[in-house]
């Protein structure tokens, strides 16, 4: 089959979970014969905002088209964001020449939904994966910005509206509560335009979303999420695969005199790194010393990598390591005897849980989300209140204390299985085949 799986980034420069499921998905349908091309956002803040700037290259044997173009400056910024008609054209001019069997768009972000009305114009089949909440919450994670959860997308465009204006406001951000007055100044502010854009923004998400022949839905709660808002029979879970010769399971994990705690993952405030380190700051190690390892890109967000430095000054047991290479991942592992995920969003199927599972390291993580769904609490993980630092100190202090239930998780997280990735994409090629085969049927 001919298959172009548009995303918003892609590596090398982006390797975060959507980036790197498109990456593995591209590699494994090369491998069985199939011509695959990958189209990402490269840049949206150079080259001029009325032009796309499409360059063509190779990433390790993968055709990829990267677009930059300027968001920032862009006469519609505000609705170009989920309808951005310079992306739509270009796309057009894409499935017209191209004809592929089947565009697999993974999620919405920076993409908007102009591509997936091209691709419905000019008759190519669609499948879409979600890995975020973009198409409910222009925050995409439906994490308000004053650090409250949505635990749906609210029913009046004015709160997204309003979320939207608070996150302006960095004072009133990430949980800091705003006071009664400043709360009530900014409930009365005039949000008519920003309302209607809004309302806009669903009412075109929602015609997108009836374009899509088939929906994928890597966890239960983001079937969940969605399963109201598309057709019967269009939206299907399927669970990520996952497999990697690197990773082997450690017979003596967790049997040292430290137990290594750690995480791997974005450096940003969505995450929860912060959560970790105030937990592991409050653990008594009197009797079992502890390690406290951070893996990920420190200068994504500066200033948030500023406050955790400052959470872990003068503590010589946390250690903030930055990126590694991809290929490194199972000596990175190696080094772990506990993963931890402490994301204070609804996080939807975390490479990282995964990862771990398949090197036989228990994983301890918020009890939200796709997280809760994969670990078996108490018996291969914990899972602790989400942002509650001293719950989630409970939890690490209890296996610190307890040898037998150290064991006990050790040797559950060594019997985990997790779904091959041979499994996931002949589920993945089904879909294929099923929406090529309907889309025949409709045009004849």
């Amino acid at each position: 089959m001919k298959i172009v799986l548009p995303v918003h980034h892609f590596p090398p420069r982006y390797s975060a979970g959507a980036e790197l499921y498109t990456y593995r998905l591209a590699r494994w349908l090369q491998a069985h014969g199939h011509e695959v091309e990958v189209i990402a956002i490269e840049s949206i803040d150079s080259g001029s905002p009325s032009q796309i700037e499409a360059t063509h290259d190779h990433y390790d044997g993968i055709p990829v088209w990267r677009l930059s173009f300027n968001l920032l400056n862009a006469p519609q910024r505000r609705r170009w964001e989920f309808d951005n008609e310079l992306l739509g054209e270009w796309f057009e001019g894409y499935f017209c020449r191209q004809r592929p069997d089947v565009a697999h768009f993974q999620a919405g972000y920076l993409l908007g939904v102009a591509p997936i009305f091209a691709a419905h114009r000019q008759q190519v089949p669609i499948v879409l994966t979600l890995h975020d909440y973009w198409y409910l919450c222009p925050q995409h994670t439906l994490l308000r910005s004053d650090g409250a959860l949505c635990a749906k997308a609210p029913d009046d465009p004015m709160t997204c509206a309003r979320c939207r204006m608070w996150s302006s406001m960095p004072h009133a951000r990430w949980g800091q509560a705003l006071s009664p007055s400043v709360r009530s100044m900014v409930e009365k502010l005039p949000l008519g335009a920003d309302a209607a854009l809004m309302a806009l923004r669903r009412a075109r998400i929602s015609a997108a979303l009836h374009c899509v022949t088939m929906i994928v839905a890597p966890s239960q709660f983001m079937y969940n999420q969605f399963e109201p808002m598309v057709e019967a029979g269009k939206l299907v879970f399927s669970r990520i695969g996952f497999n990697d010769e690197r990773l082997h399971h450690n017979e003596q994990r967790g049997t040292g005199a430290t137990l290594r705690f750690g995480y791997i993952g974005q450096i940003a405030q969505h995450k929860g790194v912060h959560v970790l380190i105030d937990a592991f700051k409050r653990l008594n190690t009197s009797q079992k010393s502890a390690e406290l390892h951070i893996w990920g890109g420190l200068e994504v967000e500066p200033a948030y990598t500023l406050k955790l430095r400052k959470l872990a000054a003068e503590n010589p047991r946390i250690v903030l390591h930055g990126r590694f290479e991809s290929n490194r991942l199972g000596e990175v592992l190696d080094t772990f005897d506990y993963g931890v995920v402490p994301s204070i969003w609804f996080e939807n199927s975390p490479f990282s849980i995964l990862e771990a599972y398949a090197a036989g390291i228990p994983v301890i993580a918020s009890n939200l989300g796709g997280m809760a769904e994969l670990v078996n609490d108490d018996q291969d993980g914990k899972l602790f209140a989400a942002g509650d630092a001293k719950d989630l100190a409970g939890k690490m202090q209890n296996i610190l204390d307890d040898n037998a239930l150290n064991a006990r998780l050790q040797q559950g997280a060594r019997q985990r299985i997790v779904r091959n990735i041979d499994s996931e994409m002949e589920q993945v090629l089904d879909i294929y085949h099923s929406v090529a085969l309907l889309d025949r049927i409709v045009t004849l």
